[in-house]
């Protein structure tokens, strides 16, 4: 893998911007590489703009946080506008695509947007609460920063308290996953 990849993930309170990157992170411990997640979000736990950095690499990794992202991922319009700080010329920034209006707010700088239609999929074939998972799927199908076997291990690690009570969320979970990488599989992305 090489240098440390450096993910920021941003959304709004209630997104699952923190479960996702909590996710990521422990799939890359689990997978024996270093890894590091910092939650960055304002007072308001619901309907404010929340931001996770996430790094995930072979060697230690020195600093916690970082200005410029490889994968930038917004899941809303103000995500967007607010994720636009940690673009770069090698940055590939992933989106919602049912997201309206946000063309002119698209970064210019980025090596590579991608507009995925994760909310419409996810509220289509599965349900829309699993969006954050489903995105979380495109991104390790693009980059295979960890692999999906992982990224299943750490889903039911992080949220098995929950699939005790309803086991349907396992499932809904686990496909959303797969369904994600399924968006981005043949997609020119590096």
């Amino acid at each position: 893998m090489g240098k440390a990849v450096r993910i920021a993930i941003a959304g709004e309170g209630g997104q699952g911007v923190q479960s996702f990157a909590q996710i990521l992170t422990e799939a890359a411990v689990l997978e024996g590489k270093e890894a590091l997640y910092i939650p960055n979000f304002g007072i308001e736990q619901r309907g404010g703009v929340s931001i996770a950095f996430v790094q995930i690499g072979d060697e230690q990794i020195g600093a916690p946080k970082f200005k410029t992202g490889d994968i930038v991922v917004a899941l809303s319009d103000r995500a967007v506008r607010r994720g636009q700080m940690h673009v770069g010329p090698e940055t590939i920034f992933v989106y919602d695509a049912g997201i309206e209006g946000i063309e002119a707010d698209l970064p210019k700088n980025a090596r590579k947007v991608l507009a995925l239609p994760a909310l419409e999929t996810a509220s289509r074939k599965l349900h829309p609460r699993v969006f954050n998972v489903l995105i979380m799927g495109a991104v390790i199908g693009a980059t295979r920063v960890v692999t999906p076997e992982k990224a299943k291990e750490a889903i039911e690690k992080r949220l098995g308290y929950k699939f005790e009570k309803s086991p349907e969320l396992r499932d809904l979970n686990f496909q959303a996953l797969e369904e994600g990488i399924n968006l981005v599989a043949g997609m020119e992305v590096a």
